[in-house]
C-alpha cells in the first residue's frame, strides 16, 4: 500500500511531481531508495531528450563568502528568459555558486581537464599502486578507478553536491531539467580566494562555506 505520506516524502527528497512519485513507488513496491533511483534515471532520460536544444538565456550570479574571503561568479544557461527570472532557477544558480565556493572545483567537466594533466595524474596514481606492491596489470586497473575519483574531486559536474552528497552536481542539474522542463547548463565559473598563492597562514574557508550550506 502506497500511502500519501510516502509520496510526499519522496517528492520532498526528489522534487519530482506527485504522480511521478506515486508511480515510482508503485513500480518499486514502496522501496524509497529504489524509487529515488528510478526518478533520477527518468530525470536523466528527460535531460537527454533536451540535450540538443539551445540554452542561450540564463543568469550570471555571484556569491561572496562572509567577510569577502571567497568570491564566485557563475553563468548558468536555460532556454527562456521566463525561466531565468523564476525564483526556482535563481535559487538553483545560487546553490551552484555556493557549492563552487565550498568545493573549489578546478574544471567544469571531465572533458575540460587537459590531456597532459590527466596523463600526469595517471602516472602518479600508477606509481602509488606499484609502491603498494600491486602487479603491473593490476596497477593499471587501479589507476582507471582512481582517476574517476580524481575527476569527482576536481570537476564541478562530477563533484558530490555539498547540500546532498548522495547526488552529483550533474544529477542536480538533471533534476532541475526534469522539473523545469528546459535544457539547463552550467557554462562557466570563476572562483577567487583571498590571498590565494601568497605566503600566509592558511585558513580553511571552504569548510566554513560548506558548514554554512549544510546548516
Amino acid at each position: 500500500m502506497i500511502s500519501a505520506s510516502m509520496v510526499k516524502e519522496l517528492r520532498q527528497m526528489t522534487g519530482a511531481g506527485m504522480m511521478d512519485c506515486k508511480r515510482a513507488l508503485q513500480e518499486t513496491n514502496g522501496d524509497m531508495d529504489k524509487a529515488v533511483e528510478l526518478l533520477r534515471e527518468k530525470g536523466l532520460a528527460a535531460a537527454a531528450k533536451k540535450a540538443g536544444r539551445i540554452a542561450a538565456e540564463g543568469i550570471v550570479d555571484s556569491y561572496i563568502h562572509m567577510g569577502g574571503k571567497i568570491g564566485v561568479l557563475v553563468e548558468v544557461n536555460c532556454e527562456t528568459d521566463f525561466v531565468a527570472k523564476t525564483d526556482e532557477f535563481k535559487a538553483f544558480v545560487r546553490d551552484i555558486a555556493m557549492h563552487i565556493a565550498a568545493a573549489n572545483p578546478q574544471y567544469l567537466s571531465k572533458e575540460d581537464v587537459p590531456e597532459d594533466v590527466i596523463a600526469k595524474e595517471k602516472e602518479i596514481l600508477k606509481a602509488q599502486a606499484l609502491n603498494e606492491g600491486k602487479p603491473e596489470k593490476i596497477a593499471e586497473k587501479i589507476v582507471e578507478g582512481r582517476i574517476e575519483k580524481y575527476f569527482k574531486e576536481v570537476c564541478l559536474l562530477e563533484q558530490p553536491f555539498v547540500k546532498d552528497p548522495d547526488k552529483s552536481i550533474q544529477d542536480y542539474v538533471n533534476e532541475q531539467i526534469a522539473t523545469i522542463g528546459e535544457k539547463i547548463s552550467i557554462r562557466r565559473f570563476v572562483r577567487y580566494q583571498m590571498g590565494e598563492g601568497l605566503e600566509k597562514r592558511q585558513d580553511n574557508f571552504a569548510e566554513e562555506v560548506m558548514s554554512q550550506m549544510k546548516g
